[in-house]
């Protein structure tokens, strides 16, 4: 029970749309599943969203955590080291500069690994972060998505 896993998925309805996350947390044998929907986003935000928003549940730093997405653009950033060059410039010229400030915060917090999936394929926490974004894209509990900026 020493390690976080961390399932994640995001959604968008048209690109900009309406969008959603779905997260699933496994620790140990305890699972928590997680979804928002919001008004007029993209797929990206959704992605690094889910990702954020499962973070920031953690009560505790020093967490040991590997996060599984089908997000390239998340686990790429990530991985590559790409984010840190960005924080140094102050995400100059990036998209969705707000959001990947937010996951630094907390990526400073805690041991983070990611591991790219095949989206839509056989795995089976994968397809359930599908189904809760899409639900939370298409359902009527929409919140703003308050740092989308058109052109992103």
């Amino acid at each position: 029970m020493s390690q976080l896993i961390i399932y994640t998925d995001g959604a968008a309805r048209g690109n900009p749309g309406n969008g959603g996350y779905g997260a699933v947390l496994h620790w140990g044998t305890t699972i928590k599943e997680i979804s928002q929907g919001y008004r007029h986003t993209t797929n990206n935000r959704m992605e690094l969203m889910a990702v954020i928003a499962a973070l920031k549940l953690l009560t505790r730093d020093g967490v040991d955590i590997t996060v599984y997405t089908d997000s390239a653009y998340v686990v790429n950033t990530v991985e590559k080291g790409w984010l840190f060059n960005w924080a140094k410039t102050g995400y100059k010229g990036k998209k969705n500069a707000d959001l990947w400030a937010a996951y630094l915060a907390l990526h400073k917090k805690h041991k983070v690994k990611f591991v790219w999936v095949k989206g839509h394929a056989d795995n089976k926490w994968n397809n359930r972060c599908d189904e809760l974004a899409t639900a939370a894209a298409d359902s009527g509990n929409l919140l703003e998505d308050v740092g989308y900026k058109p052109g992103e």
